[in-house]
């Protein structure tokens, strides 16, 4: 497979999409979350302000939820379709986020099931 033609997607490639995601919330995260974070020492109170009111509460376990999604599906997929390096998206997904995680998980599977021979992959589009 071509693996130019498989990285886009409606005009847009998926891998460019990802690493702005990336990016753009490493980025917010570092500059806005983290030095107040680091300023105060509480980094337990830091994560538990998540849950300040149920509205944050219910966006705090969201995230907390997703992540534990990505790493049953990182483990699966490291375990049936070989995929390696995702424990390093399982941490990231911790800090600085899910998003950054999850997208890098994304580029890394992308990248590994496309290198594979079509045998390997071909249920994968």
């Amino acid at each position: 497979m071509n693996r130019l033609k498989s990285l886009f997607i409606s005009g847009f490639t998926s891998s460019a999409v990802l690493w702005a995601a990336i990016i753009g919330f490493s980025l917010f995260f570092f500059l806005l979350v983290l030095p107040p974070a680091l300023e105060s020492g509480d980094l337990l109170g830091a994560f538990a302000a998540g849950f300040v009111n149920p509205f944050a509460a219910g966006y705090a376990t969201d995230v907390i939820l997703c992540w534990v999604v990505l790493a049953a599906w990182v483990f699966y997929e490291a375990k049936v379709k070989g995929v390696r390096y995702g424990w390093l998206c399982c941490v990231l997904g911790i800090m600085p986020g899910v998003v950054v995680g999850l997208a890098l998980y994304l580029l890394i599977r992308q990248y590994q099931l496309v290198e594979k021979p079509r045998g390997d992959n071909e249920n994968i589009r």
